[in-house]
């Protein structure tokens, strides 16, 4: 029985488990806002939470033990200078968790942790005429009129999927016997 078993292990072994959590963490504290299933983010609450509350002090002996989870240095010096300071009058409770509904895939409940001071950004729409560039293009920085191939291909030719569908060439062992029993029998001397 699980009486007064503290946390969840979420399938996973605790190496894993602790991974997860770091790399939620510096996922949060990049972006502050963070897609993942209800289970996960209600385990990352409180961890978040912690390290905001020692962040919000500034001393070394804390900036020490946050990197001891989070050991990217420009996350936590982002988490000292931008986020913490936001916080400074709050008693605690930076973060929310709001569910989203089933995952589509296996049904799992969706959720979104963010700071409850989260503002998303804006985003500038398009202009007209203008095309919109798809991602590989971007990462490869051409536009996409120019990233387009200008012919269509030819269309592919349909191949046996497997060996099995393949017509058998007689190897040259086999070439000399029979398959067929009464052939076998009739070539007999």
């Amino acid at each position: 029985m699980r009486h007064r078993v503290q946390g969840r292990k979420l399938g996973r072994t605790t190496a894993h488990r602790k991974a997860l959590f770091r790399n939620q963490l510096t996922s949060l504290f990049t972006h502050e806002r963070i897609v993942t299933t209800v289970a996960k983010a209600k385990e990352l609450q409180p961890q978040a939470e912690r390290m905001v509350t020692l962040a919000r002090t500034g001393s070394l002996a804390d900036r020490r033990l946050i990197l001891r989870t989070v050991p990217n240095k420009e996350i936590v010096r982002r988490l000292f200078d931008d986020i913490a300071p936001r916080f400074v009058d709050r008693p605690g409770g930076y973060t929310r968790i709001m569910r989203l509904g089933r995952r589509r895939g296996d049904g799992a409940e969706l959720a979104i942790i963010e700071f409850v001071d989260y503002e998303p950004k804006k985003h500038e729409p398009a202009a007209e005429g203008k095309e919109k560039t798809s991602l590989m293009d971007r990462a490869k920085g051409c536009s996409a009129v120019a990233a387009r191939p200008t012919r269509a291909r030819p269309p592919r030719s349909r191949r046996p999927r497997s060996r099995r569908m393949r017509p058998r060439s007689p190897s040259p062992a086999r070439a000399d016997r029979s398959h067929h029993p009464i052939e076998a029998f009739d070539a007999a001397p």
